[in-house]
């Protein structure tokens, strides 16, 4: 059974860089056609798809944030990384880490990171 933990900060200042990790167990991070991303919840909002990095290590962003984001893989760790610049009051949400082969069947439980000074 494919098991995601986050973990990282729950509170960052303002304009720091955010990093969280997610640790994955039962299975690898390179096992082919399997993707791994991020995905936020902001309070009162719909979750928001971050970005992802593919067992090649290949990395996708969503465009309004991909300025701002960066996705990293360890796979002596079998861990990969989200990284947010420039953090503001609005980026505060449940972050979580997710994979799957066809749509995200495996989720971490979400931890909450606030933004604020």
């Amino acid at each position: 059974q494919v098991q995601l933990q986050e973990s990282g900060p729950g509170l960052v200042k303002p304009s720091e860089t955010l990093s969280l990790t997610c640790t994955v167990s039962g299975g690898s991070i390179t096992t082919n056609s399997v993707v791994w991303g991020w995905i936020r919840q902001p309070p009162g909002k719909e979750p928001e798809w971050m970005g992802a990095i593919d067992a090649s290590g290949t990395t996708y962003y969503n465009p309004s944030l991909k300025s701002r984001t960066s996705i990293t893989r360890d796979t002596s760790k079998n861990q990969f990384t989200l990284q947010l610049s420039s953090v503001a009051p609005r980026d505060t949400a449940v972050y979580y880490c997710a994979g799957g082969s066809e749509g995200w069947s495996r989720w971490g439980r979400g931890t909450q990171v606030t933004v604020s000074s």
